[in-house]
């Protein structure tokens, strides 16, 4: 396992970099992760939080959909070090970010080439009249007052497809990658963890994570990914 310094170094040798970035990249910013002990699966208090999040749940249990969905519409949170970092990184590298996350981070940090791969929080919209809705709007009433239709963020549901177009972005950013880097995630949700099965096979598969990620890695630091990242 590698230092921090050692990763930050092997980080910057790279000169087409994909982060391939989940949850705890924005942990601190105050946003919880999922999975963890701490994490918001554990601790909403809320039985079958993956069942919250799909459109199952959205149809049929509105209002618990909405009342799990909310806690995750941090709108005063702002990028950390990490998002920082990876955005200062294209001053002198081509730098691709695919996040599962939904927080908008590293687009507000200033990164251009950002694949939101599940969508985000940023944008909600009503499903019936397709009218946009503002994030704040949609906390407080799933109901919208033009036409009494259910408001729902453009994030990705268990139960829907995968935008096609953030695939093609993401395997055009893989296909031309000479370093991966994988960044606070376990790495346990499909389609997203599959897509290192098209990296190339000269291309470097860097791990940053509190905790080991189930892919063959050329090198692995575990550990805070703040550490990392302050030091690029």
């Amino acid at each position: 396992m590698l230092t921090a310094a050692e990763m930050a170094e092997l980080i910057c040798k790279g000169k087409n970099i994909v982060f391939l970035t989940g949850a705890g990249v924005s942990t601190p910013s105050g946003i919880p992760d999922y999975r963890s002990v701490s994490g918001l699966y554990t601790q909403s208090g809320m039985k079958r939080p993956e069942y919250l999040l799909s459109r199952r749940a959205l149809l049929k249990d509105t209002a618990d959909f909405h009342r799990f969905i909310k806690q995750l519409c941090q709108t005063e949170a702002l990028p950390n070090v990490i998002h920082e970092s990876m955005a200062r990184l294209e001053a002198s590298k081509n730098v691709t970010v695919i996040t599962q996350n939904i927080d908008g981070l590293h687009s507000k940090a200033g990164s251009t080439n950002v694949v939101e791969f599940h969508g985000t929080l940023a944008d909600c919209y009503c499903e019936s009249c397709g009218v946009r809705v503002t994030t704040e709007a949609f906390i407080e009433n799933y109901t919208h007052a033009g036409c009494g239709g259910t408001v729902r963020p453009d994030v990705v549901l268990y139960d829907e497809p995968i935008d096609g177009g953030n695939i093609d972005r993401s395997l055009a950013a893989l296909f031309t990658a000479d370093t991966i880097v994988i960044v606070g995630t376990s790495f346990q949700v499909y389609p997203f963890a599959g897509l290192i099965q098209y990296a190339r096979n000269e291309a470097r598969i860097l791990t940053v994570n509190r905790d080991p990620v189930d892919v063959k890695a050329d090198a692995t630091f575990l550990g805070d990914a703040v550490a990392v990242f302050e030091l690029l």
